[in-house]
């Protein structure tokens, strides 16, 4: 079982930035694909940006030039978010996708809230 644990989340105003995090409780975080997804109030759960074991990111192209995704290698991965507006808020959550011989493996975090203000 992996724990995750996001922070980072808050009020801003529109143009603002913002940082987020979420921590891993697992010694095998480099056999996991890292994602952060956004669900705003009232709509689903939707991928806004994703980390590889390797390294590769993607975007949703709603956040593509404003939002990069990061990950210390260890156990923690990042989402940095500038020029925010005020359709980026809602919950922000963190997902580990397990890969190779834990496929299948998929945990996600609590979220943290990001409202930014107009």
């Amino acid at each position: 079982q992996v724990q995750l644990v996001e922070s980072g989340g808050g009020l801003v105003q529109a143009g603002g930035s913002l940082g987020l995090s979420c921590t891993a409780s697992t010694s095998s975080f480099r056999w996991y694909r890292m994602g952060w997804y956004h669900q705003a109030p009232g709509k689903q759960r939707e991928l806004v940006a994703q980390i590889t074991n390797s390294g590769t990111r993607n975007y949703a192209d709603s956040v593509k030039g404003r939002f990069t995704i990061s990950s210390d290698a260890e156990n923690t991965v990042y989402l940095q978010m500038i020029a925010l507006k005020p359709e980026d808020t809602g919950v922000y959550y963190c997902k580990a996708e397990g890969t190779r011989q834990y496929r299948g493996r998929d945990y996600w975090g609590q979220g943290t809230q990001v409202t930014v203000t107009s």
